[in-house]
């Protein structure tokens, strides 16, 4: 029960990794608002559902102010929601591209924007931001993919300095090869070519991400803020 008496807002929190991580977190006795466009597919124990575009700094703001009504504060911030529009530069559309940066980066700075001022007033949070080893290394047909992960993990490293006087922690999480919904529009051929790539030989599960932002969030890692931390099976060594 790490999280006891903590509250945590999960953005993207209906599926795949960001369902893992609000039953992790609920599991573990922390209040979990799940903010996300869409239902979870099936119910989350112990956590609540709001429905926010995180790309709305309008819808945010309401739901921050929800959250700490209902549960008097917000201890935690995952910002985990992301989409992808991926495409060659020559066939992308600046459609394609400004849906990308809306969710994966633009949501990032309208979530943590609204929540921190409530941690400073607490003089106590942990922000724990989603990038992706694409952010690291790139990736072909993701420029806009990339460059919003990438984005992130420069905004994680400027919020852990602005932030840390507040006893906030700011850390970011960069998963590689997830077994997710997300993947099951890809080949299996092409499944099977990406699984050789790891040097575990495997896919990660979404609670393998889970299991570090439940680390990140927790008193072990007080003292870790403006890291990067790969969770790809050894796949960027």
């Amino acid at each position: 029960m790490r999280f006891k008496n903590k509250v945590v807002v999960i953005t993207g929190g209906a599926s795949g990794i960001g369902k893992a991580a609000a039953e992790k977190f609920a599991g573990e006795g922390a209040s979990v608002a799940v903010w996300d466009v869409v239902n979870p597919q099936s119910p989350i124990a112990n956590a609540q559902f709001f429905k926010v575009n995180v790309a709305k700094l309008e819808e945010v703001e309401a739901a921050t102010k929800e959250v700490i009504a209902q549960f008097g504060k917000i201890d935690v911030l995952i910002n985990n929601a992301g989409i992808t529009r991926d495409a060659s530069l020559q066939k992308m559309t600046p459609e394609q591209w400004q849906q990308v940066m809306d969710v994966n980066l633009t949501g990032v700075f309208n979530c943590t924007k609204s929540v921190s001022p409530n941690m400073i007033q607490n003089n106590f949070g942990r922000i724990i931001n989603t990038s992706s080893i694409v952010g690291l290394y790139g990736n072909y047909g993701q420029a806009n993919y990339a460059a919003t992960k990438a984005g992130v993990i420069a905004f994680t490293k400027t919020l852990a300095r602005e932030l840390g006087k507040y006893s906030i922690t700011v850390n970011a999480v960069a998963p590689g090869f997830i077994a997710t919904d997300m993947i099951k529009t890809i080949p299996e051929k092409v499944i099977a070519m990406m699984t050789e790539k790891v040097p575990l030989k495997k896919l990660g599960t979404a609670e393998d991400v889970a299991n570090v932002y439940a680390f990140l969030a927790s008193n072990e890692a007080q003292f870790i803020s403006g890291a990067v931390i790969s969770v790809d099976g050894g796949l960027t060594i």
